[in-house]
Parts: structure tokens; sequence; C-alpha cells
């Protein structure tokens, strides 16, 4: 049979022979598979190797001369289960360093809470470190796709097949308050129908807690004066001193302390809502260095 035509990139062609040599078992079998030479599935290794690994070997003879991967082929064919668009050559290079390495996503606010004492973790342990932000649509989507080990968001989470999740922490929800807002100074308890009339930062429209305070509000039959929308808490407590304004939100204590001038008051409710702090990673892979992150990250959280 012969070869489709393709139109791509040379180390792309060098990592579809790799891929096929080993799910094939052999150099014979994958140039059949790809209808092409024996020796163009050898030149193809050899071109692949010599990019992305500094000569050494990514496939080795094994038990009945079947070939089987080297330590740096496993990360290599790991990675190549990921749609090939995605694998530029630089990535490959990376993948098949014996340097270990992460790729972390979380979202902005575990960004800015997390990211410090991880990455403080991940320089003491000599893992490389990959990190970037996004939405729970956006982490899950790259984990699915294999761009990322791990990641790192909040519950409610979109559709995430094949991946594996955990709960880290589960948190309530909270009342936060800016000097001036006018919330009661000596409770540590309010209800909703307390912010009757109040100042009042929001989340944005299509965020599900902003959903939810819309709920809150319609079952207790109350309105506040809606100040701001925000996405973020990087921008809640900003918006909050600047319009002297309170927020429902989610008690991130165990994460880290709110800002001191902030008063925080327990959230009263007749059926108590919270949110999860979730982990989630690939089910078919998850390399060691996201592992020791998650250990971590449990022992921190283990009280939240």
């Amino acid at each position: 049979m012969g070869a489709m035509p393709r139109k791509l990139s040379r180390h792309l062609t060098w990592l579809e022979a790799f891929v096929a040599a080993v799910e094939t078992g052999s150099l014979e079998a994958a140039a059949q598979h790809l209808g092409v030479a024996r020796s163009v599935v050898s030149e193809h290794l050899r071109a692949l190797e010599a990019s992305v690994a500094q000569g050494e070997a990514l496939l080795e003879r094994g038990p009945g001369r079947r070939l089987r991967l080297t330590a740096r082929g496993e990360r290599l064919f790991a990675a190549a289960q990921s749609p090939f668009h995605q694998l530029d050559l630089k990535r490959l290079r990376d993948l098949a360093s014996p340097e270990p390495s992460l790729r972390l996503g979380l979202n902005p606010t575990l960004s800015h809470l997390l990211l410090p004492e991880i990455a403080v973790e991940i320089a003491e342990a000599k893992i490389r470190l990959e990190a970037s932000f996004g939405g729970a649509y956006e982490l899950v989507r790259q984990v699915q796709t294999g761009q990322l080990d791990l990641a790192l968001g909040f519950t409610p989470l979109p559709p995430h097949r094949g991946l594996e999740t955990e709960v880290l922490a589960s948190l309530p929800f909270v009342v936060l308050g800016a000097p001036g807002c006018g919330l009661p100074a000596r409770r540590r308890r309010i209800t909703v129908k307390d912010l009757r009339g109040r100042p009042f930062v929001d989340w944005l429209r299509d965020d599900p807690y902003g959903g939810a305070n819309s709920a809150r509000f319609a079952e207790a039959g109350i309105a506040v004066q809606e100040m701001a929308r925000v996405e973020s808490f990087l921008q809640l407590y900003p918006a909050l001193r600047a319009f002297g304004a309170c927020a429902i939100a989610p008690d991130l204590r165990p994460l880290a302390p709110f800002p001191e001038d902030l008063q925080v008051l327990d959230l009263q409710e007749p059926v108590p809502q919270r949110v999860d702090l979730v982990a989630l990673w690939p089910s078919d892979r998850a390399p060691t260095e996201a592992w020791r992150c998650l250990q971590r990250l449990r022992a921190r959280l283990s009280g939240a």
C-alpha cells in the first residue's frame, strides 16, 4: 500500500517514523506500515536522535530483537500522543532531555497563591518548570491534548474525559468587606439577607460564582448595589477597596491569608455551598515530577 501524501515538517516526519517503529516493534514493520524503505525509517530515526537527543539512542533492541524504548525515548513517545501540530522541535528537545521537567498550569488566582512555594520546591529538586495559567476550559483542554502534565483549578470544571482528578481542598464561601462597607463589626457570621442594599462586587456574568450569587439574591428576595464585576481575586481586592464594597467569595484562607484590611465573615446558608480545589492530569501518563508536586500539595493542604 502506497504512502499517503503528507505535508509534515521534517521533525514530524522523523517523529512519525519513530512512533511507527515503537508501535510495530521493528524497523521493517515500520517501513511497511509507512510505505517506505527500511533505510528511510533508519535515516529518520538517526535524524531525530541527532536533533532532539544529542545523538543518544531513543530505541534499543530488546528480547527477541524487538525494539524497545530507552528512558529518553519513553518521554518522547508519551508526548507523541499529542496532536502533531503541538509538537515543535524545541518541545521535542525538551522532552528528550535527560533533565526532569514539569509542565504545570494554574488558574490566575492559584498561580498567585501557590506558584511561589511550588517553584521553590521544584527548583530544589532540580526539576525544570514550565508554568502557565488559564481558565478552567483552557486548562482541561491543555491536559487532554498533552500540553500540560498537571493542572490546578477550581470547580466547576468542564467535561474532562481522559483525565484523572483529585480534590485537594474543599472551600466554603465567605463574605469579604472593605473598610467602610457597613458589615456588622462584631459578628462572625452573616446571611445573604444581611447584604440587602449594600455596595457589592460580583464576578463576571459568565463566571459560575456570579451565577451562584444571582441565585442567592433571588432566593433571599434582596437586591444589592452592584459596583463592579471581576474575574479573579487579583482584581477583587482592589475593586473592594475602591468602592468600599463587599463580595461573596470562596474562603481561600487554607491557601493563604486574606489581606488584613478586609473583613471576613462566614456565610451562613440554608444549604452550604463549597468550591473544590482540583488537580488534573492525563489518565494514561503522569510523570514522576507531577506526582512529586502533588504529594507536596497534599501535605500542605491536608488540613484544608
